[in-house]
């Protein structure tokens, strides 16, 4: 199936989003989409698929114009999106979200649950998961539901698929899958669209390359004959040069430290400690228990037990609270759900975590507030019309931002970031790494858990690798490279220290 989006413009309450934007894709191939966010990938797409209308412009497929009215129109012409935000009802069963609405009946019209099932299996076993049909989702690994998601999208005869960040949650051995079934798909005639922040990803899978920058069509590229260079060039308007900023920070005296942390059945014998100035890395394959083990010293996981010291002082976090109030701050990997309220300002989002600060006797403190929240903007440089900006309509990076500027300002001893990047274009990246240099400069104690290795290996001055909840070990910044971590990550031992 052949696609040519040409002049497409689309506006929301008078703001331009996309303005002479255009994509083509031809058959079987594998096509990125890149652009920093906001520049209007998945609004091109949503476009494209019927989710929005477009204000200008003209959509061919196969040589015909089209202008569908909604996603189902779309699918059944064979052009399937899946989203970036999971679509799944999570109280019913892998095999129910996945026939939602394409039940399979017998000739009685009852569903004949013994053949949905075997097709799910069918499906699944050609995606290469583990995933039993009859399990709940809500028991799932959100790598585990990206793959459903994946699945959904092979029931279709589709002709097009659209992957908005499909990788943004899996493991690598889940990528690893995907990108073979994407491959198997492609040679079958399928043309993808892969939407994705991961570069080395793009390099890898595909074949060519499309830019958009502010809502407008930059260039397209094969990607055999571009490099990284260019294309952060024409994403971002200019040099970006080193994709991580230079440290020079002196590493004081220990800050933090854990001892014989356990959760029976999630991790076990947790021993390590952060100096002040320190950005301990935190690798290891998803579902190790990195998580866990931050959100148990963050007080918010049961029946752990072990001792955590803060300045040579043992504490007890019970609960997030107790844990906020002896000094430790968490930036968690769901900035959409637990990280922001979404609907709500920037002021109320950096307020409410910061109320001790900016309030006396329960009176809310104005101008303290006012001056809190405008530095944060102007400090973290967050892309807003200002305080009262909704953080549903902001960027993904420029969200993230928000999420720093909450912590910052409990002033932090300890700082736990957990995927501090994902979802973030490379630009923002380069501004968010920049922060957590600024914050190890000022002596907070940095716990930096992250499933992108480039990023742990760019970043850290330590890297503590965890494996099936256990530290597999430690590997000092000058052994640090990616062969000895997935060594320690998949339980082998290295010499690093």
């Amino acid at each position: 199936m052949k696609i040519k989006m040409s002049g497409i413009n689309k506006s929301f309450g008078g703001n331009p989003v996309l303005q002479n934007a255009g994509f083509e894709l031809d058959d079987g191939e594998i096509h990125a989409l890149m652009g920093e966010n906001g520049a209007g990938k998945s609004t091109l797409m949503k476009i494209l698929t019927g989710v929005y209308t477009k204000d200008a412009g003209e959509i061919y497929v196969d040589g015909n114009e089209v202008c569908y009215k909604n996603p189902q129109e779309a699918e059944k012409a064979g052009i399937v999106f899946i989203h970036q935000e999971l679509n799944v009802l999570f109280d019913m069963t892998v095999e129910e979200n996945m026939f939602l609405g394409k039940e399979i009946v017998n000739r009685f019209g009852v569903c004949d649950k013994a053949a949905m099932r075997k097709e799910v299996k069918r499906i699944l076993d050609v995606l290469g998961v583990d995933i039993k049909p009859g399990e709940n989702m809500d028991m799932l690994s959100i790598g585990q539901q990206q793959m459903i998601e994946i699945a959904k999208a092979l029931m279709v005869d589709a002709k097009v698929i659209i992957m908005d960040e499909p990788t943004a949650a899996l493991t690598q051995k889940e990528t690893e899958v995907l990108f073979k079934v994407v491959r198997s798909l492609k040679e079958k005639g399928v043309s993808i669209v892969y939407i994705s922040h991961r570069m080395e990803e793009i390099f890898e899978l595909c074949d060519r390359i499309t830019i958009l920058r502010d809502g407008q069509y930059i260039g397209t590229r094969q990607i055999s004959e571009t490099d990284m260079t260019e294309v952060v060039k024409m994403m971002i308007g200019r040099e970006i040069g080193e994709r991580y900023p230079e440290r020079d920070v002196k590493v004081g005296d220990i800050v933090f430290e854990v001892k014989d942390l356990n959760c029976p059945g999630v991790f076990k014998d947790i021993n390590f400690n952060v100096h002040a100035g320190e950005v301990l890395g935190v690798a290891g394959l998803m579902g190790a228990g990195r998580t866990e083990i931050m959100q148990s010293i963050f007080g918010n996981m049961p029946n752990v037990s072990g001792h955590i010291y803060i300045e040579g002082k043992e504490v007890h976090n019970k609960t997030p609270e107790h844990a906020m109030r002896n000094g430790i701050g968490f930036i968690t990997e769901d900035r959409k759900t637990e990280g922001l309220m979404l609907e709500e300002s920037i002021m109320k989002n950096i307020a409410i975590t910061n109320l001790g600060s900016i309030s006396k006797n329960g009176v809310l403190n104005r101008k303290a507030e006012n001056e809190m929240v405008k530095k944060g903007i102007e400090d973290l440089k967050i892309r807003c019309t200002g305080p009262e900006h909704s953080c549903n309509e902001l960027s993904g990076g420029n969200q993230q931002k928000v999420v720093f500027a909450k912590w910052i300002f409990t002033n932090p001893k300890v700082l736990i970031l957990d995927e501090p990047t994902r979802g973030v274009d490379i630009g923002a990246k380069k501004e968010i790494y920049s922060i957590i240099n600024d914050l190890a400069a000022q002596g907070v104690a940095i716990i930096m858990v992250s499933s992108e290795l480039p990023e742990i290996l760019g970043m850290s001055d330590r890297v503590m690798v965890i494996n099936e909840g256990k530290i597999g070990g430690f590997i000092g910044k000058e052994e640090a490279n990616q062969e000895n971590v997935m060594i320690l990550a998949t339980g082998g031992q290295n010499n690093g220290k």
